[in-house]
């Protein structure tokens, strides 16, 4: 269920399309999800559906409740606290890594396009999924397959929480700016002051959502 790993068989196809709903906020937090509606939408039985609430369970966006069925997951305070605050972790370890062996160029151009991509996004989902990837290049820069795998674990739930962050007026802007600002260094390989911007932008959105909170 993460952005690189949905094909085209339909109970990722509904799962993906249930995902967005979350992410935009269609589906709210404690709503519950009705088989029988997205059976319809989509012309088939339920069991494509409950093999897509199945995933999103594992992708810990969905829970699933005894005698109530599927709901949107709630995250409490602190567990949102923990995932960004992991997420940060893994970043630094990267940039450490990153530190010792240079910047990878076809990473750097990747997210150099990604980037570009970010400035013309047309809604808080899409620059959602570019900027998991853009950090993704960041992560895959630090040549661990432990980091990158650890990384992906975070998965939807990272997402969502990052969605509700990019929604908040100005926060896509100034989010752009850094960004530029990651690339310019890591181009320049000035990776002492880019060590600082990056903990000083996930410190912004930890701190952000400990006021939102």
């Amino acid at each position: 269920m993460k952005p690189n790993l949905m094909n085209n068989a339909l109970p990722n196809l509904i799962a993906e399309d249930i995902t967005k709903q979350i992410m935009t906020g269609a589906l709210k937090t404690g709503e519950k999800l009705v088989e029988h509606i997205y059976a319809e939408e989509y012309g088939t039985s339920r069991a494509p559906v409950r093999e897509a609430i199945y995933l999103l369970a594992v992708e810990g966006l969905v829970e699933r409740i005894p005698r109530k069925g599927a709901i949107v997951r709630e995250y409490t305070k602190s567990e949102i606290l923990d995932l960004l605050e992991i997420r940060n972790v893994f970043e630094k370890m990267s940039m450490d890594r990153i530190t010792k062996h240079a910047p990878d160029p076809e990473l750097l151009e990747e997210m150099e396009q990604i980037l570009n991509q970010m400035k013309k996004a047309e809604d808080v989902y899409s620059y959602t999924q570019l900027n998991y990837a853009f950090h993704s290049c960041l992560i895959k820069m630090s040549k661990s397959e432990i980091i990158m795998e650890m990384y992906s674990r975070l998965g939807l739930p990272l997402l969502k929480i990052q969605s509700i962050s990019f929604a908040q007026e100005g926060n896509i802007e100034k989010s752009i700016m850094e960004h530029n600002l990651i690339i310019k260094l890591l181009r320049e390989q000035n990776m002492t002051e880019l060590t600082v911007v990056l903990s000083n932008h996930n410190k912004d959105v930890v701190s952000n959502f400990q006021k939102k909170l």
